[in-house]
């Protein structure tokens, strides 16, 4: 419920800034209004190419189809009862045909939301659901694009090597060109998500080395300890020895990934910045990468890698998941930024309706913490996110209560549906609704670019991976009502639409933070409340001043003796933004 009112007195000298640049940080980075998008389940563009069993699997799956869209997620398919009773059986053999058709479709939308900057899960070829088992990096996925047969016959027939001279352009990768044509045309940023640490057991290099045991070429990609006598190798993987994803092999001294595996990738990001398809294929580059897993790879290979990024396009933008302290890897010549888990925890621990939530004391404490870590400025481009494909979605942490967070492993398990009774999956309360519009306030005025995981701005709720990534319900597929949870029936059914007015109300804070340049780029200092259940705040540059005050209380709030007289009490679970007219 904003207030717009005069501008209020200057900060004290104190304030703490963050409107200094950050160490290769783009300028745009510091404006961007984030969206993840996990492909196979946003938006179905093209049926032709939807997934079959042999894309992933290696035996046939009697009676497998493509899931409905608007079926319930605790429903199971026919073809799922009768290959197993057990759910985890048959969940991550599910596929509803997402693919980047489907995403360049909805680009609309996503710019009518006010997002400016698209970071899409793997899209590379995979046979995982998540593609972080890459078959290659040099292709799109078949799936994904609008010719899946006739990609996967012109690949059959290219006899490509890791050499870029030989490397096609398939209609999948076309496809995603044009994507990202048409999403700067909307002044929509894209990056894509790569995994350099390990592979998939079907990467070209490594089945290599499965068919042709120590004669294979490829042999040095990898960490092979030997091999069996049967010919198999036993090798180090991401997932534990002899796992499904191998890992990369360093380079000796172990500061830098071996040396053909590092001139693979720099040729694949090179492919992907700077496209030189066929004539009449659209040449626009990504805009930068997140990359998976990045405290596993060698900061060796991260500061050769950032210099070959930053020579094909200075204003390419890095990310790095990283779910600890990010300072080690978000430093000059290095990452932008990282997904600010770091960042995530003491706000879910303060909003959380649970009786031992972080009292605002500790919240700001915590806070300004994770401030000192980074030179001046890389706030605001650190991506403030309230959940990703890796976590439980942000109504149903609220919905059930969460108890507070310090670190990573606490907070992933806590959201695994089979491990934890006390989870609730089924529709959010009116409660969880009311503390998410509190929080997103939080992360659309507080320093760093927002994130928006796909869904959560219709309301799309979930349990951890893989209850995390449900289709997106898009108010033109009738969606089924919810009628099981997890551990069986619910007591009623419940309608499952798009929340429109939860819709209405990002919008409203995206026009809101791009009205205002204190908002994106401001200095940031806390003002006092009186009270331990709300936080006051903050933003300037120049002229332009916003105040912001966030009540989690049970009773209505004075304004803080910052704001203008006049401005009415603040409800609990609610908000008083006081911009400069």
């Amino acid at each position: 419920m904003p207030l717009f009112s005069t501008p209020p007195p200057p900060p004290p000298p104190s304030a703490i800034r963050v409107a200094e640049d950050p160490p290769a940080a783009p300028d745009w980075a510091k404006d961007a209004v984030w969206y993840q998008i996990f492909p196979e389940r946003f938006r179905n563009g093209a049926p032709q190419s939807d997934p079959r069993p042999e894309d992933f699997s290696d035996r046939p799956i009697p009676g497998w189809r493509i899931r409905p869209w608007g079926m319930e997620w605790y429903a199971r398919d026919a073809w799922e009862t009768a290959r197993s009773p057990k759910y985890w059986d048959t969940v991550f053999d599910r596929r509803l045909g997402g693919d980047l058709v489907g995403v360049r479709e909805k680009l609309p939308y996503l710019r009518d939301l006010g997002v400016t900057a698209l970071y899409l899960n793997p899209v590379f070829q995979a046979a995982s659901l998540h593609k972080y088992d890459a078959t290659c990096y040099h292709h799109i996925d078949p799936t994904l694009g609008p010719d899946r047969a006739g990609d996967l016959a012109a690949l059959a027939a290219a006899r490509e090597t890791e050499d870029p001279s030989t490397w096609i352009w398939t209609a999948a990768d076309r496809q995603f060109l044009e994507l990202v044509r048409d999403a700067h045309a909307l002044g929509i940023r894209v990056i894509l998500d790569g995994v350099f640490n390990h592979s998939g057991r079907r990467c070209f290099a490594f089945r290599d080395i499965l068919e042709n045991g120590p004669a294979s070429p490829y042999l040095g990609w990898y960490q092979v300890a030997r091999f069996r006598r049967d010919g198999t190798p036993e090798y180090a993987a991401w997932d534990g020895p002899n796992g499904s994803l191998p890992a990369f092999a360093r380079a000796p001294g172990g500061d830098d990934l071996a040396a053909p595996v590092k001139r693979y990738l720099f040729d694949i990001t090179r492919r992907w910045m700077r496209p030189d398809p066929p004539p009449g294929v659209p040449r626009d580059g990504i805009d930068g990468w997140r990359l998976d897993v990045a405290f596993c790879v060698p900061h060796g290979f991260w500061r050769d890698w950032h210099a070959h990024v930053r020579a094909l396009n200075p204003d390419a933008y890095t990310t790095a998941e990283i779910v600890g302290p990010a300072q080690e890897w978000v430093r000059p010549g290095e990452f932008t930024a990282a997904m600010n888990y770091e960042w995530l925890f003491p706000t879910l621990s303060f909003f959380t309706p649970h009786s031992q939530a972080l009292t605002a004391t500790a919240f700001r404490a915590a806070i300004d913490r994770l401030h000192a870590r980074h030179d001046p400025g890389t706030t605001l481009v650190m991506q403030n996110l309230l959940g990703s494909h890796d976590t439980g979605r942000i109504l149903t942490m609220l919905h059930s209560s969460c108890p507070p967070f310090a670190n990573w492993d606490n907070y992933f398990r806590w959201a695994r549906v089979a491990d934890n009774a006390q989870l609730r999956t089924d529709a959010p309360s009116p409660d969880a609704l009311a503390r998410l519009r509190l929080a997103t306030v939080w992360q659309f005025t507080a320093p760093g670019a927002p994130m928006i995981y796909y869904g959560d701005e219709l309301g799309l709720w979930g349990a951890n991976d893989p209850c995390d990534r449900q289709p997106m319900p898009w108010p033109d597929i009738p969606l089924d009502p919810e009628t099981l949870g997890y551990r069986g029936p619910l007591p009623a059914a419940t309608p499952r639409v798009p929340n429109a007015p939860l819709l209405a109300h990002y919008r409203a804070l995206a026009t809101l933070r791009a009205a205002h340049p204190a908002l994106r780029r401001g200095t940031f200092r806390w003002l006092e409340t009186g009270t331990e259940t709300a936080i006051a705040y903050e933003r300037r540059l120049g002229p332009d001043r916003v105040l912001v005050c966030l009540n989690k209380g049970p009773a209505p709030l004075p304004p803080p003796p910052a704001f203008p007289s006049g401005t009415p009490p603040i409800p609990p679970l609610s908000w008083t933004i006081a911009p400069a007219p």
